[in-house]
C-alpha cells in the first residue's frame, strides 16, 4: 500500500494535469514508483564519458564492491559495507579496522587504517612519520559518495595493488560511514534534489541532530568520538566528504577551506598553492571538471554571484581552521550521476594522498608556524570588505524563469546547455567582531560541562585545588533573546555583552584557561559570547537569564518614596524617564521594578556571564 504521502502526490499531479500542466502524470508515476530515481523533475544531463570510469572493475570481478555489482547506481548499507571491510582487512596486511566509539543506537563507527608499515595505532602511526590523511564519508548519509570511493582506493591500493605506491609516502585513515544511525535510516526517498543512489540515509542522527553543526559544541557521541580520534591519529589533512544541495551548473567535484584570512594562514597558503592546482589537474585529466564551493546568493539567478564564505566552528572546515587542522570540506554536484560523483571522488582521494605524500612536510611546517600564532585581535564574526566584489569566470547552466501552475509565481528551469559567465565572487573575509586577546579566561567549578568540553577540544586547561579571587573582566548580557524555535536540539541566545571590572571569587575546581597556547583561539571562539559559535550562543548558560529573587509592591512603593526623599540625584533621573519614555509612564509595575533594581536587595547576579577574562 502507498504511503499517504503519495496519495496527496497523485491528487496533486491530477489536479496539475488538468489545468494542464506538462508531464503532471508522468511526474506522479515516477515520483510513486521511484522516490529519488525520477528524473522527470530534474534538469536535463549533458552528456559525460569520463577516463574515470576505467577505475571501476566488471560486476563479476571478486573484488568488485557493491557500487560496482550495481553498475554505479547503489551505495551498501551498513552491515553489507563492514562485512566487505572485514574481507578485505583479513586479505590485506596493510589494513586494519578501528572503532572510534558507539552511536545512540549501539552501532560501531569504523575506521580503516591504511599502513604500509602495519602502523595501526596512534603511537605506531606518529612513529612511522608519514604524513596522514584522514578522510570521512557520511556525516550527512545521503551524501554517501566518499565511502564508496574509498572502498574501491583502499582495494586498489591493497589487495589489487594498482595503487600500491601511495601508501609507501603516506598513510590513510578512512571512516566511511561516520554517521552510522542516519545512514541506516534508509529508504528511496531520501534526497529528492539528487540523482542517485537508489537508496539514500538521512541527514540526522538517531537524535535528529546534524553532526557537522556539532563540531564546538560536541553534543552527539559521533562527534565526541570524531574529535578524540583527530586528536589521538593527529591526521595532516582533513577531508569531509559531501554532496550539495541547489543549483546547476557544469563542475562536478568542488571544495573549500578558510583562507589566509583566518585562523591558519600557512596552511591555507599551502592548500591554494600544493593542492587546489594539483587536484584540479588531476580531475580534469580524469574527464572531471572541478570548481569552487557554490553558495548561490539567489538560486535562480546566478550573475548576482556565489558566496564565498568564512565557516565558523559548527563546521568541519571551520573548526579544522581554527585548531590548525589542514581541513577541506568537499562538496560533490547533487544533479551530477552517483557513478560519476564517485569516481571523481576517488580521484579527488587519489590526488589528496600523492599529494600528501609528496609535499606534507611541508603542510606540516606550516601548521607548525599557525600553531605560534597569538594574534592580538581575534576575530569571532566575518563580513565583506567595502567595495564592489572580485568577479570569476563561472562555468554554469543556462537557465530561465517560467510560470509555475502549482505556486503562483515563477521557477527557474535549467536547460542543460552549458554556459560562461563572469559573476560576483562575494567573500566574508574581513572581522565583522573581534576580541582582544586575554591573558586566560576563567570558568567557575560550577560548570563542569563547559570545563569538560574545553577537554575534549585538547584545549589545555588547569584546574585549580584551593580557591582564589581575582581581579577580572566579566560580561553583563544586555537585551537577552531567544530564538523562537530551536537549533540543533538548543535555543539559540543572542545579546549585547558589557564590560564589567569585578572582584571575582573561583572555588576549588574551577579551570584556568591560559591562551598562550596552540588552541587559544578555538578557546576564544567557545567562550566569548558575542562568537556566533559560542557556548553562549548555544544556549549552555541559560541559568544566568533567569531572575529568581523578587519584590511585591506593597514593599517596593514605600521604598522607593524613600529612596526619592533621600536621593535628589535619582529623583531627577526618574522624573527624565518618566517625560521621555510615555510606556514606562504607565506601567506602575515597571516602575517599581526601576527603583528595585536600584535597590541592594536586586540580584547583583542576574545575567552575569560566569565566563571571566583574566587580562
Amino acid at each position: 500500500m502507498l504511503p499517504r504521502r503519495w496519495f496527496r502526490v497523485v491528487l496533486l499531479t491530477g489536479w496539475m494535469a488538468a489545468a494542464g500542466v506538462p508531464g503532471a502524470w508522468a511526474a506522479s508515476r515516477v515520483l510513486v514508483a521511484g522516490g529519488a530515481d525520477s528524473e522527470v523533475v530534474l534538469p536535463p544531463l549533458m552528456p559525460w564519458n569520463g577516463a574515470s570510469l576505467s577505475l571501476m572493475l566488471p560486476p563479476e570481478d571478486p573484488w568488485a564492491t557493491p557500487f560496482e555489482k550495481s553498475a554505479g547506481l547503489e551505495s551498501p548499507g551498513y552491515d553489507d559495507t563492514v562485512r566487505w571491510l572485514e574481507r578485505l582487512v583479513k586479505e590485506a596486511p596493510e589494513l586494519a579496522l578501528v572503532s572510534l566509539g558507539k552511536s545512540p543506537q549501539g552501532r560501531d563507527i569504523w575506521m580503516v587504517v591504511a599502513s604500509a608499515d602495519g602502523a595501526f595505532t596512534p603511537e605506531a602511526l606518529h612513529r612511522a612519520g608519514k604524513p596522514v590523511l584522514l578522510a570521512q564519508a557520511g556525516i550527512h548519509p545521503g551524501e554517501i559518495d566518499g565511502k564508496d570511493a574509498g572502498m574501491m582506493l583502499l582495494r586498489d591500493m591493497t589487495a589489487r595493488g594498482t595503487k600500491r605506491a601511495l601508501l609507501d609516502r603516506a598513510s590513510f585513515l578512512f571512516v566511511p560511514i561516520f554517521n552510522v544511525d542516519g545512514h541506516e535510516r534508509s529508504s528511496r526517498y531520501g534526497r529528492i534534489n539528487q540523482r542517485g543512489p537508489r537508496i539514500t540515509g538521512w541527514r540526522t542522527n538517531a537524535r535528529n541532530l546534524n553532526l557537522n553543526r556539532d563540531y564546538g559544541k560536541l553534543d552527539t557521541p559521533e562527534m565526541r568520538a570524531m574529535v578524540a580520534a583527530l586528536r589521538a591519529w593527529k591526521p595532516d589533512l582533513y577531508l569531509d566528504i559531501h554532496v550539495t544541495d541547489g543549483v546547476d551548473y557544469q563542475y562536478d567535484i568542488t571544495w573549500g577551506y578558510n583562507g589566509p584570512h583566518a585562523f591558519s594562514p600557512d596552511i591555507a597558503a599551502w592548500l591554494d598553492r600544493e593542492f587546489t592546482p594539483a587536484l584540479e589537474k588531476d580531475l580534469r585529466a580524469m574527464g572531471h571538471v572541478p570548481g569552487p564551493l557554490v553558495f548561490a546568493v539567489d538560486d535562480a539567478d546566478m550573475s548576482k554571484g556565489i558566496v564565498d564564505w568564512t565557516a565558523g566552528l559548527p563546521f568541519s572546515n571551520g573548526y579544522g581552521d581554527a585548531r590548525h587542522l589542514a581541513t577541506i570540506l568537499v562538496e560533490n554536484h547533487s544533479l551530477k550521476p552517483f557513478r560519476r560523483r564517485v569516481l571523481g571522488t576517488y580521484v579527488f582521494l587519489e590526488g589528496a594522498l600523492r599529494v600528501l605524500g609528496e609535499r606534507g612536510r611541508e603542510l606540516r611546517r606550516a601548521a607548525a608556524e599557525d600553531e605560534k600564532i597569538r594574534r592580538r585581535e581575534i576575530p569571532l564574526q566575518w563580513k565583506t570588505p567595502e567595495g564592489p566584489p572580485p568577479t570569476i569566470e563561472f562555468l554554469g547552466i543556462r537557465s530561465r524563469l517560467v510560470p509555475s501552475a502549482v505556486s503562483g509565481g515563477l521557477r527557474v528551469e535549467w536547460t542543460g546547455e552549458p554556459v560562461t559567465i563572469e559573476i560576483p565572487r562575494i567573500a566574508y573575509t574581513e572581522p565583522a567582531v573581534t576580541v582582544t586577546r586575554p591573558k586566560a579566561y576563567w570558568i567557575p567549578a560550577s560548570w563542569p560541562e563547559i570545563i569538560e568540553r574545553l577537554e575534549r577540544h585538547g584545549i589545555r586547561v588547569e584546574r585549580i585545588r584551593e580557591p582564589r579571587e581575582l581581579d577580572v573582566v566579566m560580561y553583563r548580557i544586555e537585551d537577552a533573546r531567544m530564538d523562537s524555535r530551536p537549533r540543533e536540539g538548543r535555543p539559540q541566545v543572542r545579546g549585547t555583552p558589557v564590560r564589567e571590572e569585578r572582584r571575582e571569587w573561583f572555588p576549588a575546581g574551577s579551570a584556568r584557561v591560559d591562551m598562550d597556547q596552540p588552541l587559544g583561539d578555538l578557546a576564544a571562539l567557545l567562550l566569548e559570547p558575542a562568537s556566533s559559535s559560542s557556548f553562549f550562543r548555544w544556549g549552555f548558560f541559560l541559568e544566568v537569564l533567569q531572575r529568581t529573587e523578587y519584590a511585591e509592591g506593597y514593599v517596593m512603593d514605600p521604598t522607593a518614596s524613600r529612596m526619592l526623599a533621600d536621593d535628589p540625584d535619582l529623583a531627577r533621573e526618574f522624573t527624565t524617564k518618566l517625560r521621555e519614555d510615555p510606556d514606562f509612564a504607565h506601567n506602575p509595575a515597571e516602575r517599581l521594578q526601576w527603583f528595585y533594581r536600584r535597590t541592594p536587595y536586586f540580584d547583583q547576579r542576574w545575567r552575569l556571564y560566569p565566563v571571566a577574562r583574566e587580562e
